[in-house]
């Protein structure tokens, strides 16, 4: 194939530290990313000397985590434990105390070397979805969309770019993506109505987007994530969004329905993606950087705008706003 297109990959690793055989395969330009979840991480010290070995191998990577507070939180021993977004929500001061999250969060993870959380969730909470529930800042997409846009404030004062999260939507289907394939069974109209709202009123403030994997049965076949209808006619076309556009985990089973890990990378990158994730499966993802340079990606060049743009030394606890922030967290106790 001589004709390239546009797509970079993000993977993984299976330890605390780097194995000859992780750093072959950050060699590889096809691979733009590195995700570090809970297995991967020890401590603060521990992460930034990871980060650093990383850099060392690929300077230009982005180095990415769900730091979302709550119950998605992997870097836990020596940092913050957040509270869920949806716990904010019923105080007064809803907005400022979201601010201070997005700070906090990004400062702690910008200060062990790591480029961003892919946050906030953007999904509404309808009381139906287990995967998101809490995870959600509220029911109401106004609401959701003001303390997101607080929380994005905050992330951006920090130096992180915001990460919006499931597009269009993952609050209404019930099923958990990581384990089955769910269906929203409602109308475009509806969806635009509710659940786009959040993505429709912060798309200038969001750097990038991650749809879910979700099949939205009235408008495409094709969960979000491989659909060219929701990423390019809709996000792009509609919404004029410019940014970065994540795929979700490629591994999970939600994103199963487009064959094996070089089928699915085919077509997440084919539907609008401009990096996929795959993730907790070496197998797949050396399958994936197969097809990625079968198909002679080339890094689209918004990726570098989802690097860090602040480097808070390891004295951030000593910055006044962080006693502020954990002091009007810990008043509206949120944490202890």
């Amino acid at each position: 194939m001589s004709s390239s297109m546009q797509g970079s990959l993000m993977l993984d690793i299976d330890g605390t530290w780097l194995t000859a055989e992780d750093r072959q395969i950050l060699r590889q330009p096809e691979v733009g990313g590195l995700i570090l979840f809970a297995r991967n991480i020890e401590d603060p010290r521990q992460v930034r000397e990871l980060s650093a070995a990383i850099r060392a191998v690929r300077p230009d990577i982005l180095l990415a985590v769900d730091q979302e507070g709550g119950r998605v939180q992997r870097l836990r021993q020596g940092f913050v434990r957040l509270p869920a977004m949806r716990a904010i929500a019923d105080n007064s001061n809803a907005a400022e105390l979201a601010e201070h999250c997005g700070w906090l969060m990004a400062t702690e993870v910008l200060a062990v070397g790591l480029d961003l959380s892919f946050a906030p969730v953007l999904d509404l909470d309808h009381q139906r979805s287990a995967v998101v529930g809490s995870r959600a800042f509220e029911s109401s997409p106004q609401r959701a969309a003001e303390l997101a846009g607080a929380f994005i404030r905050g992330m951006n004062q920090a130096g992180m770019a915001a990460t919006g999260k499931h597009f269009p939507g993952h609050g209404w289907a019930e099923a958990d993506s990581h384990v089955a394939i769910p269906v929203d069974e409602r109308s475009l109209e509806q969806i635009r109505a509710e659940d786009m709202q959040p993505f429709t009123l912060l798309g200038n403030q969001l750097a990038a987007v991650m749809p879910a994997h979700v099949i939205y049965s009235q408008v495409d076949n094709q969960p979000a994530g491989f659909s060219k209808r929701w990423l390019q006619e809709i996000l792009r076309g509609e919404l004029g969004f410019k940014g970065v556009i994540f795929s979700d985990d490629l591994s999970m089973a939600g994103a199963h329905v487009a064959g094996d890990a070089a089928s699915r990378i085919e077509a997440a990158f084919s539907a609008g993606c401009d990096m996929g994730l795959v993730c907790n499966d070496r197998a797949a993802a050396e399958l994936a950087l197969s097809a990625a340079q079968r198909l002679q990606v080339v890094a689209p060049d918004g990726l570098a705008r989802m690097r860090r743009q602040a480097f808070p030394g390891v004295e951030c606890r000593q910055h006044p706003r962080w006693l502020k922030a954990i002091n009007a967290l810990r008043s509206a106790q949120l944490i202890e």
